[in-house]
């Protein structure tokens, strides 16, 4: 679904699935993670709480010079390459293996939308979970100077499993989309996969935003031991209303669209070389 290549068997395309979501692993944390760490310290350090991207960014180099913007990304840097090579491999497999009347049933009201986009895209979500909290956690705790504790490392599951969830759904959804209604645009070497992983992966980071920062805020536990619904409320009630949950999107959203435009690109050449090479077969 994620490329126009002929599919070969379901193993054989989560295989290739597994190898090819490591390159987009690494581009994406390497172009993406010095945004990300102005999205954390906004939504979760002390003394960040009411600074705009531009003053974090600031403040950030003058207290921690530029590796600081790079802080805490040794987990994601090897963590995103397995959990996103995960991901990828389990939604790849699924939507391959499920090339049958159940798997192809089109929801009616959806301009042909495929029952297997959401089949797959929910157990890809809930592998890339499992792995991705205590590489998250380890990472958050980084950015924000504090130490991490093993014991510790799946605290914010939940709040993770419900984030990527929806995150991960509704990104599989719209490239399907983009895939099936402008195929033209997907096959064009650059801008195709750019824009359509691009914009997918940003608007489904906007509809999962509050959850993005509740999983910040609980990862980064400053002593406060009160569930995500109440801690909603407390944003919600000290920070200025509902919209407060969405501290961050701004370096988020240039995170998102960059590192997954760039990340699909990569990925997309590299299926197509996969096909070139013969190592998909027949």
């Amino acid at each position: 679904m994620t490329h126009n290549e002929e599919r070969t068997h379901w193993i054989k395309e989560g295989v290739i699935g597994l190898g090819v979501g490591v390159l987009y692993g690494l581009t994406n944390v390497c172009v993406g993670h010095p945004f990300d760490t102005l999205k954390t310290k906004m939504q979760a350090e002390a003394g960040f709480e009411k600074t705009n991207m531009v003053q974090t960014f600031v403040k950030t180099l003058k207290q921690q010079g530029l590796k600081g913007l790079y802080r805490g990304c040794i987990p994601p840097l090897w963590g995103s390459g397995i959990y996103r090579s995960a991901q990828f491999a389990v939604f790849e497999a699924l939507y391959t293996q499920q090339d049958n009347r159940i798997g192809k049933y089109e929801l009616p009201g959806t301009g042909g939308l495929q029952l297997r986009v959401l089949t797959a895209g929910a157990c890809a979500s809930t592998v890339r979970a499992v792995i991705e909290t205590p590489l998250e956690y380890a990472k958050v705790r980084g950015q924000t100077s504090q130490k991490w504790q093993l014991s510790k490392v799946y605290t914010g599951f939940g709040v993770t499993w419900c984030r990527t969830m929806g995150l991960m759904c509704t990104f599989f959804i719209l490239v399907d989309s983009g895939r099936r209604h402008f195929p033209e645009h997907f096959k064009r070497p650059l801008l195709g996969p750019f824009l359509t992983s691009g914009i997918a992966a940003t608007l489904a980071w906007w509809i999962v935003w509050p959850l993005e920062y509740m999983k910040c805020q609980v990862q980064c536990d400053y002593g406060q031991k009160v569930s995500v619904v109440q801690r909603m409320r407390n944003v919600i009630r000290e920070r200025g209303g509902f919209f407060a949950l969405y501290r961050g999107l701004m370096p988020g959203t240039i995170r998102s669209f960059l590192a997954n435009g760039t990340s699909m690109v990569v990925m997309v050449t590299a299926q197509r070389k996969v096909s070139e090479w013969g190592l998909r077969g027949n």
